[in-house]
């Protein structure tokens, strides 16, 4: 088995001999430079599996050497040694190409982490060369969509922070799980929490984990997001929704790369990549005041920007096609296609729902076509498209039960519609001593849709 090796650059002969010490305990080989001009003529020489710089060295700095690889050596991995503290320099190299960064005094725990995530890396570096813009899961063959896979996989190679921009439905979830994928942390866990969606009062435990018997409630103790992805990645959605006071406690976790647990004396270290995203204007949220500026720094090392649907409409095509794929698969139907008329319809539309919106009319229109060819018609589109939960449930009270009681006062109108469909199919199934094509017949909809509507609600 061929050793691995590493460039160690830096002035202080001890911090030189600490460092060669350490990775040639890990079987490691190790060649070593005092400064940037020496640096350079060994990768010229060399190609190590990895670099570690200090930031100050004596004919310049770590980030001009981070650069130099970045252009001259890009399958080499670089992380910097910054000063106990300075979180602007860290940045400032994760900016500038820099895998990861270990602050001065070195904690040995942390760079044996380091150094392994690097390693994982070099290896995966022929299998992205030769995938030659493999789309994976981000579908599609227009400019910006291969300019988004390009910038994926660069930055799937960092630990840097990455902020997601983009409008609702624009996949940036996908974005974040290809970026977790492609890099180190694949085989680690990728966790994904939608910020807004959590109490605020449970916000602390979500995040950072419980006791048991710290709070009423607290029957047993629990790890917690942060800790669950702990080797992996942690992906908040929707992160300008957090509170104020969780922004703090969020910050601090992620620079000292520790949690504790409420109701817990002790700190507990995490080992994770986070990566974020909101649809809101998050600058903007910074000048009024309403999400601190320090967090929005220490989140926003690089941000990439997902495109709008309505801004590569060449996809469209390809992506309609995925999607219809998935859907007969999952109602194990047979697959249906777009006429050319229904997809210059699709291809004319603002689609202010981006993708998930088009996901949303084609699974309405597969499951209400009675042919496998969906035609420009059968997609249904007014003004705003309806999703297929609600049109489903209303068409099955407008064919299905219509004299069932309306309940007094407050009501959850999702729950009542799924009651009156269930009763109809019931009905249906049962006047046709369950047979699903006569049923069908019977409910006025297709065998496909009644297929759907059986599984969406779970009568199959």
């Amino acid at each position: 088995m061929t050793k691995h090796t590493a460039l160690i650059v830096d002035d202080e002969p001890d911090i030189r001999d600490l460092l060669e010490i350490t990775l040639s305990r890990m079987g490691i080989n190790t060649l070593t430079a005092k400064d940037v001009g020496s640096a350079k003529a060994l990768l010229k020489e060399h190609e190590p599996q990895l670099c570690l710089t200090d930031m100050n060295l004596p004919d310049g700095n770590g980030i001009e050497l981070v650069q130099w690889i970045q252009q001259h050596v890009p399958a080499t991995p670089v992380a910097v040694i910054t000063a106990y503290g300075n979180m602007e320099t860290a940045i400032e190299s994760l900016k500038a190409g820099a895998f990861d960064f270990v602050s001065k005094p070195l904690e040995l725990a942390r760079l044996r982490e380091l150094v392994n995530s690097a390693l994982k890396l070099s290896e995966t570096v022929p299998d992205a060369e030769a995938s030659d813009d493999e789309p994976g899961l981000l579908l599609g063959k227009s400019s910006e969509i291969k300019r988004l896979r390009n910038q994926v996989r660069k930055l799937a190679r960092s630990q840097a922070p990455v902020f997601i921009s983009g409008e609702s439905g624009s996949g940036k979830e996908l974005v974040a799980r290809m970026i977790h994928l492609q890099g180190p942390r694949r085989e680690g866990p990728f966790i994904a929490v939608n910020c807004g969606a959590i109490p605020s009062e449970l916000m602390e435990s979500e995040f950072f984990g419980h006791k048991k018997g710290s709070f009423t409630g607290a029957t047993e103790n629990k790890d917690g997001l942060f800790r669950s992805a702990d080797g992996g990645t942690l992906f908040l959605d929707e992160v300008a929704d957090l509170p104020l006071a969780m922004q703090v406690k969020l910050l601090r976790a992620i620079q000292e790369k520790a949690v504790r647990p409420v109701g817990d004396t002790k700190e507990a270290a995490v080992d994770i990549r986070v990566l974020s995203a909101t649809h809101k204007d998050l600058p903007a949220l910074v000048q009024a005041g309403h999400f601190r500026q320090d967090l929005f720094y220490r989140i926003n090392v690089i941000e990439l920007a997902v495109p709008a649907l309505r801004d590569r409409p060449d996809d469209i095509a390809l992506l309609s096609s995925h999607i219809l794929e998935r859907i007969a698969r999952e109602y194990e139907c047979d697959p249906a296609s777009l006429t050319s008329e229904a997809i210059n319809r699709l291809k004319g539309y603002d689609f202010p729902g981006n993708v998930r919106e088009l996901e949303n009319i084609l699974e309405r229109a597969f499951t209400l076509c009675d042919a496998d060819l969906i035609g420009e018609d059968d997609l249904h589109m007014g003004n705003a498209p309806i999703t297929p939960d609600n049109h489903s449930a209303g068409e099955a009270a407008g064919n299905g039960a219509g004299s069932a009681p309306v309940p007094e006062g407050e009501m959850d109108l999702e729950g009542y519609l799924e009651t009156i469909e269930r009763t109809a199919i019931e009905k249906a199934l049962e006047a046709t001593r369950w047979n699903k094509t006569a049923a069908a017949k019977r409910l006025g909809i297709s065998f496909r849709a009644l297929r759907y509507r059986l599984k969406k609600l779970g009568m199959e």
